[in-house]
């Protein structure tokens, strides 16, 4: 039984502590018959990037703090919620080196997360601290959520959006660094100020690490007056270190890499002036005591999510170096597979493995015919209904003058529940359709 602030939570029993490898199946079987044998047998399921995956250990957690609350909602909310909240904010705050526990908000998903910072830059432009036309930068790649939160918030209040139009495929952080300091020329080129920039850690589609430091550093150097990292994939799939990072805002999902149910994420807020504006976009009960305190409670809801990630820190720290030994092995399992699947095919991969976390981009076949975005999803799903492989598919136009580039690119992720045949379905998925000469153009509307 474990103790949250002496409520008795029930958690499953602790087990020894595992090692994983992707050429040895002893530790992952094991894991496969016990936490993740909820998974759909029939998929190879290697697209752990867009939802993540929870372990039955921590689904266990969950309902037993929804039964609490269920049991007695009053004693829950008065004398458990907050306590529970707040020792899984501590937990992130060691995480991710912040310096006190006050800049740690948790909040429902990344998306939200920007929601809380772009509204701030909305309200900045109504209220005259922003000046119409004042910049704010962000990827091409930024996530497709964040890019309509951009336009709902900053467009709509009178900002200049400056996209940074990064390579792909990518060979160095010393390319994304050029075209981040183009950008950045090109908001100040009209005499207005850059106010914000907002940059992945881990970019969505295509999937590429970026030099988050290197660019934190040059916005410093610019005059740029803040930063936002929409790191939606970092906890548990790269480093994170708030601290050195240096920006201003920086947010994960921990639904995606760290095992938890969704939808819980965290939003860091280095230490603000007193009096800043930030608030969350759900306005309670708790409005004007803190953006943390706000995020705790906004209206009656399953708070449950947020309450587990000491059962899912519990569950990681059963394997070999916890969170740190997973992204290793992760890290070079994903980039083994990746190897072998542009071998297989004769293709290229759309990083050098140092800017990949626990996914990759491997070029498809040219042969296959992508040459839309529509193409892309279509044969995703042609992979799914028809072979059992769930990967999402990314769409590259041809630049002028390519002749049969590759134009279609497979995100595949890596997790603790994944196995070499995972892999090795999708690679024989790909050769059967290549054996068949089987193009994009045969897959109906």
């Amino acid at each position: 039984m474990a103790s949250i602030n002496g409520d008795s939570i029930s958690h499953t029993p602790k087990k020894p502590k595992l090692s994983f490898s992707s050429s040895s199946s002893s530790s992952s079987s094991i894991i496969a018959q016990t936490e993740f044998s909820h998974h759909d047998p029939s998929i190879a399921r290697i697209n752990n990037g867009s939802f993540g995956c929870c372990p039955a250990s921590v689904i266990a957690a969950q309902q037993q703090w929804q039964l609490n609350y269920l049991r007695q909602p009053d004693h829950f909310y008065f004398n458990v919620l907050k306590k529970g909240i707040l020792q899984s904010r501590t937990i992130i705050k060691h995480l991710v080196n912040a310096e006190h526990v006050d800049e740690i908000s948790i909040v429902d998903n990344a998306t939200t997360a920007a929601a809380i910072v772009l509204q701030n830059a909305a309200w900045s432009f109504h209220e005259g601290r922003f000046s119409k036309g004042d910049v704010v930068v962000m990827l091409h790649y930024a996530y497709g959520a964040v890019k309509k939160s951009i336009e709902a918030y900053v467009t709509r209040a009178g900002g200049k959006v400056i996209e940074v139009n990064l390579p792909f495929p990518v060979t160095s952080d010393d390319e994304i660094v050029s075209e981040f300091k183009n950008a950045l020329e090109r908001g100040k080129s009209d005499g207005n100020r850059v106010r914000l920039a907002v940059i992945d850690h881990v970019t969505s589609m295509p999937s590429v690490v970026i030099p988050v430091k290197d660019l934190v550093r040059i916005c410093r150097e610019e005059g740029v007056d803040q930063v936002f990292v929409d790191a939606a994939h970092s906890i548990g799939c790269i480093d994170v270190d708030v601290k050195e990072i240096g920006a201003d805002f920086y947010t994960s999902n921990l639904h995606k890499w760290f095992f938890c149910p969704p939808s819980v994420a965290f939003l860091y807020c280095r230490k603000m002036p007193k009096g800043s504006n930030l608030h969350h976009p759900v306005v309670s009960h708790e409005y004007g005591n803190g953006l943390a305190v706000e995020s705790a409670w906004i209206g009656t809801r399953d708070y449950s999510a947020q309450l587990v990630v000491p059962a899912a820190l519990e569950f990681v720290n059963r394997f070999e170096g916890g969170i740190e030994g997973i992204k290793k092995r992760n890290h070079d399992a994903v980039v083994e597979m990746g190897e072998m699947l542009v071998k297989a095919w004769g293709t290229h991969l759309g990083s050098p493995p140092d800017m990949c976390g626990s996914m990759i981009m491997v070029g498809l076949p040219a042969c296959l015919g992508i040459s839309s975005d529509v193409d892309a999803l279509k044969l995703r799903t042609h992979l799914r209904d028809h072979f059992g492989v769930e990967v999402p598919i990314y769409y590259r136009p041809p630049r002028d003058g390519e002749v049969g580039p590759i134009t279609g690119y497979a995100r595949i992720s890596h997790q603790v529940y994944n196995t070499v045949s995972d892999y090795y379905k999708f690679r024989d998925a790909v050769n059967q359709l290549v054996d068949n000469g089987f193009t994009c153009t045969l897959l109906s509307e």
